[in-house]
């Protein structure tokens, strides 16, 4: 009896000690419990949870967080944007399908100048985000477009990094008020796709403050995103997710950034560098990530300290996720709906560029002749990680039937064949289609003579797309084609000859010449790749129904190579030119133009354009008056009273440039400073808009000090319709200069030696 009591006794003691150690195992993840579960966690866990992986994830998505289960640590869900969430259309097992909305591309959205419908439109697309059961968007993409042949421009906003900027902000708290969050990227400088995972953008301080980073910190500061994604390439010698001066130093001590920074997708040797430097999540995630990190714990190489800060990070983005909340998502958002968001923010967005002797808006019921091959295969998109699995992408030929408007038969039938027969023999051949190099059609001029003599106008939709993983090219991209010329030279010849009308739609990704051939046209219409509903769009603006007040975001040059950066910028990209480390533009790039980026460089400068940036017609008139500037010692109000002195009701965009005193920092002529968007005024309505800048916003960045500064003396406020038109000024002394320190950390290499 002793020896059994003896043994009740032990199998007691030892249910008690495991009851003790499954209660502290029983631990989870709250949002006040964070410092106690990394005491929790076992330097494995730690690991893992600093790395990503593709393990069970939702079908089509990009990438994720791991689980650790036992501390109530979920998976969280990563998804490709940014003009729509980018998931699998279908999935084993259901006949149900999850198609997403796609919306206006960013270089399109950012012509509207309103801030208030980029959050209407992301508020819906972070709806999908949320009802697909997706914890983040990757998006938006904000860097700068430093030259029009950037393959990715289309998802980004501008050459100006205020309005990129404040575009940015708007988008993220658009998302982010449905409770998931935003990765805004590329972190920083990925101006180019050729070679982006290895280029080094060699680019001096104040450019990379002035311009490459200020979106980023308007975006951060005004729109507090969960999570940035930080770029491939290289700034001045170091991969940008592994630079401690810009990942810790810049984007959190001076901007106060509080939330992850992840890798973009691919994994460099570094891994440990990219930890310590404040990279908090290497994605997609790969086992010998995890391994280096161990190994370097091992060996000192990297402290728990610094494990344990990126994984705090890490936790705290977690808790706000709705999988951590357990939230059941719908698989059912309500794209009807979003669909005419979409359509509403295209219309708000397109530009118009010509309106010779009032062809537009045109009646509605004309008959038309309906060229261009992208009439039938229009770009709502560009290609890549931006694309965005939709039910449909209306067409121009659909979207201008509905209209009203009666298309010539057999032309629509023509280019409905040509585009079939060229589907089909890509997939004859095994290719997949090849949407960049879509074929352009010839017409015959007996035809377009028939043509002209048989319908009311002409319409010519010129395509261009591109996308992730390469850049466009000058001939026949950045220009026209030969066919593509001829063709317009016949349509403007036959058509004018009849005493009829062309108009001409730029369905692109980016810039395209038009100097040489705008004299043709009596209309050019920019809906840039305006979403899936944007061909309704482009109709309503055609018709009359939507008044245009988009206006341009970035400047359209008269030749390539008037663009400064054009000098480094791999257009001719050959493998075989130099040796390895040695090609510029390709392994390296010298950012030589500086400051002078778009429309910094051609007013500085005095240098003609095509289309100049903030440039859009109307179908009315405004006008401006009553300037006014009150500035006290935190910056200046800039009030001005815009009249709709026209025929029809319209919205103007406003823009603020602002000219700083002459002496000290060389600087352009004009920068823009503040922007707003009137209501939409009724013909004789007037609306007094007021915008504010601050003293900081007004600075400019001094090298030499590493500060930001804001001269005194005085400075010239200018109300624009355009960078080049200006339509009311204004003036007021700046009392006392203004500095604000900043840390030396990311001069140049060869520089800092």
């Amino acid at each position: 009896m002793k020896k059994q009591g003896l043994i009740l006794m032990l199998c007691l003691m030892c249910a008690l000690f495991a009851t003790k150690g499954m209660a502290q195992n029983t631990i989870v993840l709250r949002e006040d419990n964070i410092d106690d579960i990394i005491k929790a966690m076992t330097v494995e866990e730690k690991v893992g949870l600093l790395v990503g992986s593709q393990e069970a994830m939702m079908p089509g998505a990009a990438g994720n967080t791991r689980p650790i289960e036992r501390l109530g640590i979920p998976m969280t869900i990563l998804c490709d944007g940014p003009a729509g969430l980018n998931i699998e259309p279908t999935r084993e097992g259901t006949d149900q399908t999850f198609y997403c909305t796609g919306f206006p591309t960013g270089t399109l959205t950012a012509c509207s100048w309103d801030i208030a419908l980029m959050e209407y439109m992301t508020s819906a697309m972070g709806n999908e985000v949320l009802e697909y059961g997706a914890d983040v968007i990757l998006a938006p993409g904000i860097n700068l477009h430093r030259n029009p042949l950037c393959g990715r421009n289309f998802e980004y906003f501008s050459e100006d990094p205020l309005l990129s900027g404040k575009m940015a902000a708007a988008f993220v708290s658009g998302i982010q008020s449905n409770g998931v969050g935003t990765s805004i990227k590329h972190y920083a400088a990925n101006s180019q796709e050729i070679n982006r995972r290895e280029n080094d953008a060699r680019i001096s301080d104040r450019a990379l403050r002035e311009l490459y980073l200020k979106n980023f910190e308007i975006a951060v500061k005004e729109g507090k995103p969960w999570t940035v994604m930080s770029s491939y390439n290289k700034v001045n010698g170091d991969y940008t997710q592994q630079h401690h001066g810009m990942l810790t130093t810049v984007l959190r001590d001076e901007w106060g950034f509080d939330g992850i920074v992840m890798t973009d997708w691919g994994v460099k040797e570094g891994t440990v560098k990219a930890a310590k430097a404040g990279n908090d999540l290497m994605e997609p995630g790969r086992p010998v990530e995890m391994e280096r990190l161990l190994a370097a714990i091992n060996k000192g190489e990297i402290s728990m300290e610094e494990i344990d800060r990126n994984v705090r990070n890490i936790l705290k983005y977690i808790v706000k996720t709705p999988n951590f909340k357990h939230y059941k998502h719908s698989d059912k958002p309500d794209l009807k709906a979003h669909a005419t968001v979409a359509r509403k923010a295209a219309e708000e967005s397109i530009v118009l560029l010509k309106n010779g002797n009032n062809t537009l808006p045109m009646k509605g019921n004309e008959k038309v002749a309906l060229y261009g091959i992208t009439s039938v295969d229009f770009f709502g998109i560009g290609t890549g990680s931006g694309e965005v699995n939709t039910a449909h992408v209306a067409n121009m030929q659909e979207a201008m039937t509905t209209a009203g408007f009666t298309l010539d038969k057999d032309l629509a039938e023509y280019y409905r064949s040509c585009y079939a027969t060229q589907t089909a023999t890509e997939k004859m051949n095994g290719s997949a289609i090849d949407k960049r190099h879509r074929a352009e059609p010839t017409v015959s001029i007996k035809a377009i003579e028939r043509q002209a003599q048989a319908n009311d106008m002409a319409v010519f939709v010129l395509g261009r797309t591109a996308g992730e993983g390469a850049d466009r090219v000058v001939k026949d991209d950045f220009e026209l084609t030969a066919i593509e010329r001829e063709l317009l030279q016949n349509i403007s010849m036959c058509y004018h000859k009849a005493g009829k009308k062309v108009v001409i739609i730029i369905n692109a990704v980016g810039v395209v010449e038009t100097a040489s051939w705008k004299n043709m046209v009596d209309a050019i219409l920019l809906p840039w790749t305006p979403g899936q509903e944007g061909a309704y769009a482009v109709a309503d603006i055609l018709t009359g129904k939507v008044n245009p007040s988009g206006k341009l975001a970035e400047t359209f040059p008269i030749n390539y190579m008037d663009i400064p950066s054009s000098r480094n910028f791999p257009y001719t990209w050959d493998m075989t030119e130099g040796r390895k480390g040695e090609r510029k533009n390709v392994d390296f790039t010298d950012y030589e133009e500086d400051i002078w980026v778009g429309y910094r460089y051609f007013q500085t400068n005095n240098v003609e354009v095509s289309f100049p940036f903030g440039y859009g017609l109307s179908y009315t008139t405004f006008s401006y008056s009553k300037p006014s500037v009150k500035a006290g010692k935190e910056g200046f109000t800039a009030t001005i009273t815009v009249t709709n002195t026209g025929k029809v009701a319209g919205r103007e965009v406003v823009e603020l440039y602002v000219a700083a005193p002459a002496g000290g920092l060389e600087k352009p002529a004009r920068e823009l400073k503040a922007f707003a968007k009137t209501k939409m005024l009724a013909p004789g309505q007037s609306e007094t808009v007021t915008m504010k800048v601050s003293a900081y916003e007004m600075a400019s960045f001094n090298e030499e000090h590493s500060a930001w500064e804001t001269a005194a003396g005085t400075y010239q406020v200018m109300f624009g319709a355009s960078v080049a038109d200006i339509l009311a000024t204004a003036s007021f002394n700046f009392k006392k200069a203004q500095t604000w320190p900043v840390h030396d950390v990311l001069r140049p290499v060869k520089e800092a030696e």
